[in-house]
């Protein structure tokens, strides 16, 4: 099984040589977000990703997700609920989010750095908690203070995980053809039919509940996405009902099968409504845009990967010899990291990899600081930084971070390098 170390100098190099993560304890609500308190959490969360994220990843993925169409309930691989626990526990669900609702109200900054650790050594467990994250946000800016008072303290805590729920069987990112259906009730709830697709974590064995935010539409609403509203659709009701939302099997995918990747059916579910009615998409995209970076921090995570994977296999595997003369006397064959082009491709993951992490961190320091900085003219620049560095972080990561991961040349299953390195 392959190795990870997290490189935790290189990420303090970034955090506080480079982008002076320091400054946000002079934030309100960060006072104690000092260099010191960062780097106790990130040895703590290095901790976590190698010694319990890491080692049920390749057996994760290798058993994947098992759907059973009887109970149409969901069970994870072996060793993955006691994983999700041990992340839940130790309070790394609800890193970022407010403390009134149980959260630590750290930095966004600290969160994503976690997070690509998360990603290196198990992606699959990672994206359970990262949707939990987006609900969150959403639940936090846009639900009323009844609903955050019954939800919020459960999905901060990990005790529950929450979903974002688009897609549809003829709908992708057209969100204007959506035909799931929201027929209000007498009792200010909705009943929420049609189904879903691609839904991360729609129905899993590692919490008791599952809280699904559903894009609908009303009766006689536009038909358009101006026509769109949000819904809270939980598994269970308040009295311990079974919600009629139900998964009606798992998605075939190439890799994180360990991530229960579900098609799920509303069949006049129980759900509330979030935030105003046609104004879903306004709130879904706060959910999206936290989303939309954790997927860059996910190319950020998994090329760091790849690129110590590559380096140790580099530095084991033998064959020819050094054009300056032996440096292994003493066998056959010298390690093929003294051949100058594998040091060049070599030099380019890691080069990638440094560039990346200084992109992804520093969109997350102007999102910290869009929010909580005393300056109204700092919060309106972050905030523009942000809005222009979502979609690159998430675009350019994601490409480069794949060709980078499909170029490991390692004994672990990926043989070639990839056109785009030279090979």
């Amino acid at each position: 099984m392959p190795n990870y170390t997290a490189p935790l100098n290189d990420m303090s190099f970034v955090l506080f040589d480079v982008l002076k993560a320091q400054q946000l304890s002079l934030c309100p609500g960060f006072e104690d977000a000092n260099e010191e308190m960062i780097r106790a959490v990130l040895d703590e969360a290095a901790k976590l990703a190698e010694n319990i994220l890491q080692p049920i990843n390749q057996s994760g993925d290798i058993e994947g997700c098992h759907y059973d169409p009887e109970t149409k309930l969901v069970t994870t691989p072996k060793g993955f609920k006691e994983a999700y626990k041990a992340f839940a526990e130790g309070g790394w669900s609800g890193l970022s989010a407010s403390p009134e609702y149980g959260g630590q109200g750290l930095p966004h900054l600290v969160k994503i750095v976690v997070d690509e650790m998360a990603c290196s050594t198990n992606l699959s467990m990672g994206m359970y908690p990262g949707l939990s994250h987006g609900a969150i946000d959403a639940l936090t800016l846009h639900a009323s203070d009844e609903l955050k008072d019954i939800y919020l303290p459960n999905l901060i805590s990990g005790e529950w995980t929450g979903t974002m729920c688009l897609t549809e069987p003829q709908c992708g990112t057209d969100l204007g053809l959506v035909r799931t259906k929201a027929q209000p009730q007498t009792d200010g709830s909705y009943q929420i039919s049609g189904t879903k697709i691609w839904i991360t974590g729609g129905e899993q064995d590692l919490v008791d509940n599952i809280v699904h935010l559903v894009l609908a539409k009303l009766p006689n609403a536009p038909d358009s996405s101006k026509g769109i509203s949000l819904f809270l659709v939980p598994k269970f009701l308040e009295d311990g009902t079974r919600n009629t939302a139900f998964c009606g099997g798992l998605e075939h995918k190439m890799g994180i099968k360990a991530s229960a990747t579900c098609v799920m059916n509303f069949e006049n579910a129980k759900g509330w409504l979030i935030g105003k009615e046609n104004e879903g998409l306004k709130c879904m995209f706060t959910m999206m845009n936290s989303a939309r970076i954790m997927v860059g921090v996910q190319g950020l995570g998994l090329a760091e990967k790849a690129y110590q994977i590559s380096l140790g296999f580099a530095k084991e595997r033998l064959q020819s010899r050094s054009l300056s003369g032996p440096k292994n006397p003493q066998g056959k064959a010298d390690a093929i990291i003294v051949h100058p082009d594998v040091r060049r491709m070599l030099t380019q993951q890691k080069v990638f990899v440094e560039g990346a992490r200084c992109m992804a961190y520093w969109a997350g320091l102007h999102l910290d600081l869009a929010e909580k900085h005393p300056d109204a003219s700092v919060r309106e620049e972050s905030d523009d930084i942000v809005q222009i560095m979502t979609p690159i972080v998430k675009a350019y990561l994601t490409d480069e971070g794949f060709f980078l991961d499909r170029s490991s040349f390692t004994k672990y299953g990926w043989r070639g390098i990839h056109p785009r390195l030279g090979s």
